[in-house]
């Protein structure tokens, strides 16, 4: 029984007949009340007598945290069905404007009609909100705002972040608003806990006010350069975790010694971004991805995870990481343009227990099996996913050169291994065999071949139907089964258990090799 289903019972327990009746009237209401008829749209006497709903006799106060705890969506048909909740919707803490919470069927009509709808009932209901106890605040717009709504946006603002805001979020588009920075210094910049910003400029200067509550930052496709981003961090003593992505205007990334709490940053797709600069001790997880950049991650005693996404990732890692990260735990490498093999190194990492690689547009020259280096250096590892998934495979068939395979030392801890992508690729089956022969400690091997994404037994895949693939990539998918039932489950040992994926065989058909 929900909230307001309980509400009525209790009222229609307390009622005679006649009131009984009235009260089931005015219970049409709720079903009646949706998000697009918002009762702050409405007097606070009209349908006063018709509508009010007796309920437990409790402090108001108590009544007003019951509310807050709503979704916003239940929240205003509440406010349509008690005074008690009316008042208290003047002063709702959760605010969440978007056009899914709004009600809006984008299908039923254009972008120009559903953007003056939002504009009109969002403007309605924060004009006659009281602007008191808001602490969170979600406006997303980002699929219809244009340059022209910006004094909707300001006027919105201005009521709604006040002295004891927690949550601000602005997902906007283009661009082209200016997010006004003095909002911070009315007293709000003291209680903010966190700020994502989407699809504006960020401009904070020396004036803006010590933010001593925030501790979450993400700004997407924002436009700040990085003094303007330090104005920021360095006010933000109590900084937890940064998030950076598509913030194309910055290029030099400079985080102060001064936030010791940082425990994550993450940095993707920043489009002229040319160096990171770190002197925060005591970053555990660093993400990255773009270009090719001046890495300089400062203190990495506690970092415990990293990933990776750029050009020559993986050998930048095999150099690099081992010594400056002798504390990791998890390492994600998406390497692109891998040219180099593995390299032995000359460090190891000693605590690394979970290692993702995903090499893309590797040469046909790249050498799987000198990865076995790069594991002889992680004595702690338990965990290996290889992702080799090429829609063309140019390395040398194990049917092309079948002759004697290479073989590699022995590693005790490893216990899950996972190739995705499979092919009969020799260096890539030496080193399958590597595993099954040289990992006393190995339980599970999983190797699977080129698959549709997305597949037809994903849940959201409303065609039910593997995405195509072409015929050479079936026929070499066909070839690394082959090579798995020729050279590789002969050795797998009687405690490990292995496990094949194939292609779909019910989206694809079958092919000869």
């Amino acid at each position: 029984m929900g909230l307001l289903d309980l509400m009525h019972h209790k009222s229609m327990e307390r009622q005679p007949d006649c009131r009984r009746r009235r009260a089931q009237d005015t219970n049409g209401l709720v079903a009646q009340a949706k998000i697009n008829v918002l009762p702050c749209q409405q007097d606070d006497d009209s349908q006063g007598g018709e509508r009010d709903i007796q309920m437990p006799n409790l402090p108001e106060d108590i009544w007003h945290h019951i509310h807050s705890l709503m979704p916003m969506r239940d929240a205003a048909q509440a406010a349509c069905v008690s005074h008690a909740f009316l008042r208290s919707w003047r002063c709702h803490p959760n605010l969440t404007f978007s056009g899914t919470a709004l009600g809006m069927n984008k299908k039923t009509c254009v972008n120009d009609e559903i953007a003056r709808d939002f504009l009109s009932k969002v403007d309605q209901i924060l004009r006659k909100h009281s602007g008191i106890g808001v602490k969170k605040l979600t406006i997303n717009m980002s699929q219809f705002y244009t340059a022209k709504d910006s004094c909707y946006v300001n006027s919105w603002l201005l009521i709604a972040v006040t002295p004891g805001i927690e949550e601000l979020t602005l997902q906007l588009s283009m661009g082209e608003y200016n997010f006004p920075c003095s909002l911070l210094s009315n007293g709000s910049g003291e209680s903010i806990r966190y700020l994502h910003l989407c699809g504006c400029s960020f401009r904070p200067t020396a004036e803006l006010p010590w933010l001593k509550s925030l501790t979450k930052v993400w700004l997407h496709a924002v436009c700040f350069t990085g003094d303007e981003l330090g104005c920021l961090l360095c006010n933000s003593f109590a900084l937890e975790r940064l998030v950076l992505t598509h913030c194309d205007e910055l290029v030099c990334l400079k985080i102060p010694c001064m936030l010791r709490w940082l425990r994550y940053l993450k940095v993707f797709c920043c489009e002229n971004l040319r160096m990171i600069d770190n002197d925060a001790p005591n970053i555990s997880s660093f993400l990255y991805a773009g270009e090719r950049i001046q890495l300089s991650l400062g203190d990495t005693l506690k970092m415990e995870y990293i990933h990776l996404m750029c050009r020559g990732a993986l050998h930048y890692a095999c150099v690099e990481l081992p010594s400056s990260m002798p504390n990791l735990k998890i390492a994600d490498i998406n390497s692109a343009n891998e040219m180099a093999n593995a390299p032995v190194l000359r460090s190891k990492f000693l605590h690394l227990k979970k290692l993702i690689i995903r090499p893309t547009t590797i040469t046909f020259s790249y050498d799987y099996f000198s990865l076995v280096s790069l594991l002889d250096a992680c004595p702690s590892l338990e965990t290996l996913i290889l992702d080799v998934s090429e829609r063309k495979m140019e390395h040398v068939s194990i049917f092309t050169d079948p002759s004697d395979l290479r073989k590699g030392q022995q590693h005790h801890k490893m216990k899950r291994v996972k190739i995705l992508g499979f092919t009969s690729a020799k260096s890539l089956v030496e080193l399958t065999c590597h595993f099954l022969e040289s990992i006393t400690s190995l339980e599970y091997l999983t190797l699977e071949s080129y698959q549709s994404r997305p597949r037809c037994s994903v849940p959201a895949n409303k065609r039910r139907k593997c995405f195509p693939l072409p015929i050479d990539v079936l026929r070499e998918a066909q070839r690394g089964l082959l090579a798995i039932r020729t050279y590789i489950e002969p050795k797998v040992p009687s405690m490990v258990k292995l496990r094949v994926v194939e292609p779909c065989r019910r989206c694809h058909a079958a092919v000869e090799l």
